[in-house]
């Protein structure tokens, strides 16, 4: 029997919880003051989405995550609940304990380390509970602050695919791709 995705964690500073039906106001609201940040990297930002289109994009989330085959969460201040940013464990494969991570934050909170938190604490939620191997994700050369982020959060750089996909204005950019494994297997499979 496969581990289930969690539906909410905690952290120091965050709620980290699925989407769900009833949260597109504060995604829509979100994506749209953050806009200018996300546009250049993340492709569903542009056009930006409707209030129908986030409460959507939220159901059919929480859909995924009732049938276990995808995890989009938001981390949330415990203190207010404002939404500060998103996140999730992406292309599940439970047989090989892999989840392929994606995030986004919230341009009014930058700089205060609470993505590095919530990115940190939903990827070891996966190593130590769920009993997965390997946590990675991938993000362009030229996004500084996205694999940043990732070192925070501890990360390790495994390398640079050169050339392998195009950006959002349709040139072809570097991927950098990183990485979190379990410490129940070591850096290497024996």
């Amino acid at each position: 029997m496969q581990p289930c995705l969690p539906e909410q964690i905690e952290s120091e500073r965050l709620l980290i919880r699925v989407a769900r039906p009833g949260d597109g106001q504060i995604f829509n609201q979100a994506i749209h003051a953050s806009a200018a940040k996300l546009a250049p990297w993340l492709g569903w930002v542009t056009p930006l989405p409707t209030l129908e289109q986030s409460e959507q994009n939220c159901r059919r989330a929480y859909a995924r995550f009732l049938l276990q085959e995808d995890l989009m969460v938001f981390f949330l201040l415990k203190e207010n609940g404002r939404l500060i940013g998103g996140s999730g464990l992406h292309k599940a494969d439970w047989k090989l304990g892999i989840f392929e991570m994606g995030y986004w934050g919230h341009a009014e909170f930058g700089g205060a380390g609470l993505m590095s938190e919530g990115v940190r604490a939903l990827s070891d939620h996966a190593l130590q509970a769920m009993g997965a191997n390997r946590v990675f994700l991938t993000t362009d050369e030229k996004n500084e602050a996205s694999w940043r982020l990732a070192e925070r959060a501890g990360f390790t750089l495994e390398g640079v695919l050169r050339l392998d996909r195009l950006d959002i204005q349709g040139r072809l950019r570097n991927t950098r791709v990183y990485a979190r494994v379990s410490q129940r297997l070591g850096q290497t499979p024996e």
